[in-house]
């Protein structure tokens, strides 16, 4: 019973410690495309990247706006790619929110809510390439702000990193 006991609460405790990825000196493989705003245009290179995509896009993203990248997303997953949607918890509260029009086109949406802010921006497309850097996915990054994006391609170990805290993050969220 005791033995039962301990177990338990070591089991909740897990579930509590936030996902602490260990740092990991990776090789430098592959291809790196970037991306800088104000002018150049970093929605139209994701939307394209999105596009390309056959089996699956996992997105993370805090803000999540852009009308053109949602479009895409919802193209993509009414052709057949698996998409899953992991935000931060100001999407359930934003007056115009992704994670709705996510949710109403099929795609499984999460909310990260156990960080103070889920500031991730990642789209991981086909388990080969992984897009991040500082450009939330909404109008005024690609309008008004100083902005970056990277996306990498054809290093998988990289991938599989960002897989990894994709699974994770997750794991600790929500179904909105």
């Amino acid at each position: 019973m005791v033995k039962n006991c301990v177990v338990v609460v070591a089991a909740a405790i897990l579930l509590l410690v936030p996902y602490v990825a260990a740092a990991v000196e990776l090789p430098a493989t592959g291809s790196v495309e970037v991306c800088f705003t104000p002018g150049e245009d970093c929605t139209g290179k994701i939307i394209r990247e999105i596009n390309g995509a056959r089996q699956e896009i996992l997105l993370q993203a805090y803000e999540f706006t852009s009308t053109p990248i949602a479009k895409a997303i919802a193209a993509a997953a009414r052709r057949g790619v698996q998409v899953v949607a992991v935000l931060d918890k100001s999407q359930r509260t934003s007056r115009y929110s992704g994670a709705t029009y996510l949710l109403n086109a099929g795609i499984p949406v999460y909310i990260d809510e156990r960080p103070a802010i889920a500031h991730n921006k990642i789209i991981i497309v086909d388990r080969s390439e992984v897009i991040t850097g500082s450009f939330n996915f909404t109008k005024a990054a690609q309008e008004r702000n100083a902005e970056n994006l990277l996306m990498l391609r054809g290093n998988g170990p990289l991938v599989e990193q960002y897989l990894r805290y994709f699974a994770e993050r997750q794991r600790m969220s929500v179904t909105y």
